[in-house]
């Protein structure tokens, strides 16, 4: 689902090495938000040889050296900053690596990847995938018929990335409370939600439109190009389905075979779609508080979870737990780490030890979680992912709410959806403030195209299995596959969705109509 800059929802991809094999690891905290070495040369879309070079520096980098018996190469492909109007010669520069198996055979064609946010990273995305399916990555199966294609989107990473929130800023705002009841609570979020905005107004004015989801769909058509296939092979997770979507709308022929796992629902509009995370949420947490009812030996805050985490924001409002960098553990830290946990299955027992060890004066599990899920290093500084989200989902949306129905929208979801509903409604009040023009994304058939993969989780906070039909029903050549489980994404997390998506990656076998995979 796309990030808000109030509550992110995206794929989870900094607690990649946490929570290897358990789910897709999606976003891995970098730092800086400026351009990144590791991707050099130049391409163009239109034609001519691509420069592809060495970069198994990235892997080193990340995860201390390159996987065995694979291969990384690296480019970057010129695209026009408005595809709509090329006139103007500005290009953005898109970031690829290509990620071959040494022991390739029967090659198939490329695999592109997007892991979410928006505002993850394709390449670092597919440098964790390549480490193999023991450690939470790509099955041989794929990694054996497919050169893995991650890309950094317009804007993001390695690609022209846009910047323009101060790191403190971004501390302030999460720090802030989940739930500004008061009036003076409220302006005073307002306030600051009305300072980010602005910024990134001031320092990109009508360039802002162009980080849309429609252009980076384009873009898409020309990383197709460069790595030369005549059709697009993709695995688009999170806002990687709305992306994904996007293109199968504008480019119906171009697809082989596309999988969507953890649905958006582009008929919705942006106050639905906060509703149904803050719908989305709420069940996710109430699943992880029965867990902790039911297993009372891995909770150490059993039996009553809820109760436990609300009275914790509760005390932090009144005389917060300081950390040994300065900051505080406000109810907003303490928030986000809960939307970090709820991720995966495995998070909730971290979250069951941050509050517990909270409680005793000790804030680390708590902004350990938090800062895993907002890319904060430990000197202080972001990576550049919720500049990226803010651009690229207030480009995208139309019709918002003014403040006052923001303000109204907050009593109304937190008595509907107690711990999640009036932070989802303030955390649209950044796209309300928006300086910059809207483009927004189709929503419609994908007539044309062939069948197209939908996968949901039963437990997913983020993209609520409910999107899943959706999505499919509206592309018009949708399948669902199911899977029973917790967390953000399926796949590739058990055997059963394993053998249904690679069947059709590979094969082009669409799994059985109604398939439902267990939970383990």
């Amino acid at each position: 689902m796309p990030r808000r800059l109030r509550l992110v929802a995206g794929l989870l991809f900094a607690t990649v090495l946490a929570v290897a094999g358990c789910t897709v690891p999606t976003f891995a905290p970098d730092g800086s938000g400026e351009a990144k070495p590791g991707v050099n040369g130049s391409t163009s879309p239109t034609g001519g040889t691509t420069d592809w070079r060495d970069c198994s520096d990235i892997p080193k980098s990340l995860v201390g050296q390159a996987a065995r018996n694979m291969t990384y190469e690296c480019t970057t492909v010129q695209v026009p900053q408005n595809w709509n109007d090329k006139t103007t010669g500005r290009t953005y520069g898109i970031a690829l690596i290509r990620i071959r198996s040494k022991t390739q055979t029967n090659r198939i064609g490329s695999l592109l990847i997007n892991p979410g946010g928006p505002g993850g990273s394709g390449v670092e995305t597919a440098v964790y995938l390549s480490y193999g399916a023991a450690f939470g990555g790509l099955p041989t199966a794929v990694t054996n018929q497919f050169d893995i294609v991650g890309f950094d989107p317009r804007g993001v990473g390695r690609s022209d990335p846009v910047k323009c929130i101060s790191d403190a800023d971004q501390d302030a705002n999460f720090a802030s409370p989940p739930d500004p009841a008061t009036q003076a609570q409220f302006d005073s979020f307002v306030a600051l939600n009305k300072k980010i905005v602005d910024g990134c107004g001031n320092k990109y004015g009508d360039q802002l439109v162009t980080f849309s989801t429609e252009q980076a769909a384009k873009d898409m058509d020309a990383i197709r190009q460069t790595v030369g296939d005549n059709q697009m092979t993709y695995l688009g997770f999170s806002y990687g389905t709305l992306l994904g979507a996007t293109y199968a709308q504008q480019f119906p022929t171009k697809i082989r075979a596309m999988v969507l796992d953890g649905a958006v629902d582009p008929k919705q509009t942006f106050v639905q779609g906060s509703e149904t995370q803050a719908k989305g949420f709420e069940r996710a947490f109430t699943n992880f508080s029965n867990w902790c009812k039911a297993t009372p030996g891995k909770c150490p805050i059993a039996p009553d979870a809820r109760k436990a985490v609300t009275d914790a924001m509760a005390a932090a409002d009144k005389n917060p737990v300081p950390y040994t960098d300065g900051r505080k553990a406000t109810a907003g830290w303490i928030f986000l780490a809960v939307i970090s946990s709820l991720y995966t299955e495995q998070g909730w027992t971290a979250l069951a030890g941050a509050v517990s060890t909270l409680k005793q004066g000790n804030a680390k599990g708590i902004f350990t979680l938090a800062d895993q899920y907002a890319e904060r290093k430990p000197d202080g500084t972001y990576s550049n992912l919720f500049d990226a989200n803010l651009a690229v989902n207030c480009s995208d949306t139309k019709d918002v709410p003014s403040v006052a129905e923001i303000r109204q929208l907050q009593g109304e979801w937190r008595k509907k959806y107690p711990l999640f509903g009036a932070s989802l409604a303030v955390g649209m009040l950044s796209c309300s403030l928006w300086p910059g023009p809207r483009d927004p994304y189709p929503a419609g058939a994908a007539t044309g195209a062939p069948p197209i993969v939908v996968v949901g989780t039963t437990g997913d906070p983020a993209t609520p299995y409910e999107n899943t039909a959706d999505l499919a029903n509206m592309l018009g050549v949708g399948h669902v596959l199911t899977w029973e489980g917790e967390g953000h994404t399926a796949y590739p997390s058990t055997p059963c969705i394993v053998q249904a998506v690679d069947g059709y990656l590979i094969d082009l076998q669409v799994p059985q109509t109604g398939l439902r995979c267990p939970a383990k």
